[in-house]
């Protein structure tokens, strides 16, 4: 689902009450795990986190004035969405993550390929999403970016 929202805030206000709450402790805990030098913005209508252009000037290959995206989180209309681009690029780092979900949670992984859904907000596994948050630093994703996904 798409909401008319400028900020993150107000991303989070405009969803679904019983919402709210899943989706900040969500952004809490990607913000208080992402490497330093990401910036959190409203990024392809959802929260996302991206490398600035002042990290990397070049952009999006497919629109160079939009920065870098890597992670975002989304309140869709069935389930609440955690993209992750670094997933999508590193085939490592999908089996760490494919691996490791079901010492968190019970029910089978629901997950695209980038995308890990989640259908009931209660089972989020906060603290996988945290450790994933954390294993890619700014740098690293631009480097597997322009070596896995830009120049292909």
């Amino acid at each position: 689902m798409q909401y008319d929202a400028k900020t993150p805030d107000e991303y989070i206000a405009a969803i679904p009450e019983e919402r709210k709450q899943a989706m900040s402790t969500l952004r809490k805990v990607i913000t208080d795990n992402l490497p330093k030098g990401f910036s959190e913005e409203i990024s392809y209508g959802m929260i996302g986190y991206v490398v600035p252009h002042s990290l990397y000037p070049d952009g999006y290959h497919c629109d160079p004035k939009l920065p870098l995206p890597f992670m975002n989180i989304a309140s869709q209309k069935n389930f609440i969405a955690v993209y992750h681009s670094g997933i999508y690029a590193n085939k490592e780092l999908m089996d760490w993550f494919v691996g490791e979900y079901p010492k968190h949670v019970k029910t089978k992984l629901d997950m695209g390929k980038s995308c890990i859904r989640f259908k009931r907000i209660d089972q989020i596994p906060m603290k996988l999403i945290a450790e994933l948050a954390s294993k890619m630093t700014p740098r690293e994703w631009i480097d597997m970016y322009e070596q896995n996904i830009k120049n292909k």
